[in-house]
């Protein structure tokens, strides 16, 4: 039995001995890599809110050069058609078409939700640069959906200019792709849960096609599913503009 043990503890220190020797940031920088494309992206998606009330539906249009330029396009229900979110640097902007007015989305409301739904400003047009702005170390390994996983801790960075106080991020072994995040305040307390599933090929590239976003008591749940995507293909300059953002 003492020999038994004696085993299996070195094989447990084996195991954690490979994932501590991995660089953490490689890991990161590969997973979001994998998702948005090293120089652009481009995407059609329908997004599904759902709360205890009522449950409603939208499709959208997305494209992003780096991580400096992003434009959502609202395409469907026909009432929220034309309403578009970009982003310029640091820069966010809000085109309301049936108003015709564009209104700038100031820092401190980058953490509200984005047209009712469970993701934020910051999400929709990716301002945060993870590698750039936290601190990234490996705290584990783990097996969602019976595939192993990095287990990754990432604390902001002091004054960086993100969101949120923690994150726990999930990256697969064998693809390098994400699985989870968790999103925790300054004060530790957990936010809410991402879960990306139905790993697929589209784009050229195998990508988690279903990104659900629940709210901490999971009461409430926004789920985004990719209908087409491509990546690192050329995207013209001119769409990222204000002149361009309200046409």
């Amino acid at each position: 039995m003492k020999r038994v043990l004696s085993i299996l503890v070195l094989i447990i220190g084996a195991i954690t001995s490979s994932a501590y020797s991995q660089d953490p940031k490689q890991i990161v920088r590969k997973a979001e890599d994998a998702i948005k494309g090293k120089s652009s992206s481009h995407s059609i998606v329908e997004m599904t809110i759902t709360t205890p009330d009522y449950t409603r539906s939208m499709k959208m249009e997305s494209w992003s050069i780096g991580d400096s330029k992003a434009l959502v396009n609202i395409l469907s229900p026909a009432r929220e058609a034309g309403n578009r979110t970009l982003k310029l640097g640091n820069d966010v902007w809000m085109y309301l078409r049936n108003t015709e007015t564009t209104i700038r989305i100031p820092p401190s409301m980058m953490l509200q939700s984005w047209n009712g739904s469970d993701f934020t400003y910051d999400d929709m047009v990716r301002e945060e640069t993870l590698v750039k702005d936290y601190n990234i170390t490996i705290v584990g390994t783990d097996r969602l959906d019976n595939i192993e996983c990095w287990e990754l801790q990432l604390i902001p960075k002091p004054n960086a200019p993100v969101v949120w106080g923690k994150l726990l991020y999930w990256v697969r072994t064998i693809d390098n792709l994400p699985a989870q995040v968790e999103y925790f305040d300054e004060k530790g307390k957990l936010m809410r849960t991402m879960i990306m599933s139905e790993f697929r090929e589209m784009g050229g590239r195998v990508i988690p096609t279903d990104w659900t976003m629940y709210n901490a008591d999971k009461t409430h749940s926004t789920e985004i599913v990719m209908e087409k995507a491509s990546f690192d293909t050329r995207i013209p300059n001119s769409i990222f503009s204000l002149r361009e953002l309200e046409k």
